[in-house]
């Protein structure tokens, strides 16, 4: 039996995921559906933990629990593939590109990118999966261990200055050392975003949404229930807020303190969620953002491979019809930022027909 208020919060998060990832060209988007630079937080720094986090919220779920460690192990393995798996797909797809000069060129193996969302999605499903089985009662000592680990690693196994830099960092000299120069990310000065270090705090959100959801399994969404979420919520909000003096929020190094930020936010969103729809019985937008969280991956892999023709498809010789789009439609339409958030909305929508199709279709694709 599906739980209204998970699969809502479920959608909400792919939702916002594909706003955030597909803002149109031709302006800068909102700040607020922007990553931050580099230290701070904005609803965009917010989507990716929170996916983590329902994912933990499924393994409170699975059936899988229940298996022998063999088969279990073989279970948990064969998904970090296929996840992984997705992973350098997308990173590859569509095979070529064309470059500024408006030349085709084949996207060749030895440049691919190897580490992303899914790959990070694949490692951190792994090692939770792994914490939630063989300790369950004791996932939340564990993971105050690995933030904590984690924070302590980046302090002292790095030069004196250069914890929280962008080249000093634990991670970075991890992943140049581990992964070729060629197969890391180029967009941000060679800076991998979801780079292998990472793996251990951001696995905290997973393993914090399996603590969530099995509390709510055995309680139910009662009003006591809601109102631990919401102290719970709150006391990590004052704990990331007075960690962060020490220790910055950044996603993109996927700080403690931005771990402790998220989970408190994604409590905060599960209780008043589970209030609307639970308690209240409110049916507002419940039917369109549950149609989100019945196949989200199979919409989010979708929205990547349609937003990823767009941007190789050519309007022009050195023009996408991304850009075409963006530039010459939609801030047509609305000038700046909103231009920018309308494409968004625009291509979200069409994401929600392939949504509505497969639910129609009584299609769940499961990984």
């Amino acid at each position: 039996m599906r739980n209204i208020s998970l699969d809502i919060f479920r959608g909400l998060i792919i939702f916002l995921m594909i706003i955030v990832n597909s803002q149109g060209a031709g302006s800068d988007p909102y700040p607020i559906l922007d990553h931050a630079e580099w230290f701070g937080f904005t609803l965009a720094d917010f989507v990716f933990p929170s996916f983590l986090f329902i994912m933990g919220c499924s393994l409170a779920y699975s059936k899988a629990s229940d298996l022998e460690w063999g088969e279990y192990l073989s279970k948990i393995a064969k998904r970090t593939l296929i996840l992984f798996a997705i992973g350098i797909f997308l990173n590859w797809f569509p095979f070529f590109l064309y470059n500024k000069q408006g030349l085709f060129e084949w996207k060749y193996f030895e440049n691919l990118r190897f580490m992303g969302v899914f790959q990070r999605l694949a490692l951190c499903y792994l090692l939770a999966a792994i914490i939630v089985k063989a300790a369950p009662k004791n996932s939340i000592i564990i993971a105050l261990f690995m933030l904590l680990g984690y924070w302590v690693a980046m302090l002292v196994l790095v030069p004196i200055g250069a914890p929280f830099t962008r080249d000093g960092n634990l991670g970075t000299v991890i992943d140049n050392f581990m992964i070729p120069k060629s197969h890391l990310y180029r967009g941000d000065n060679g800076f991998e975003p979801e780079g292998l270090l990472g793996t251990i705090p951001a696995s905290v959100n997973m393993i914090s949404g399996f603590i969530c959801a099995r509390f709510v399994r055995n309680n139910g969404f009662t009003i006591e229930t809601l109102r631990k979420f919401v102290f719970m919520g709150f006391g990590l909000l004052v704990l990331a807020s007075l960690w962060s003096a020490k220790y910055p929020i950044s996603k993109k190094l996927w700080t403690s303190s931005y771990v402790v930020l998220t989970i408190g936010l994604d409590l905060f969103l599960l209780a008043a969620l589970a209030y609307i729809y639970e308690v209240k019985k409110i049916k507002f937008a419940s039917e369109f953002f549950q149609i989100f969280g019945r196949n989200p991956l199979a919409i989010y892999v979708f929205s990547l491979l349609f937003l990823k023709i767009l941007l190789v498809w050519r309007f022009e010789p050195t023009v996408s019809l991304h850009k075409f789009l963006g530039e010459q439609v939609f801030q047509k339409i609305w000038m700046g930022s909103g231009g920018s958030l309308l494409f968004a909305l625009c291509f979200t929508l069409i994401c929600f027909l392939f949504a509505l199709w497969l639910d129609r279709k009584k299609i769940i694709i499961k990984i």
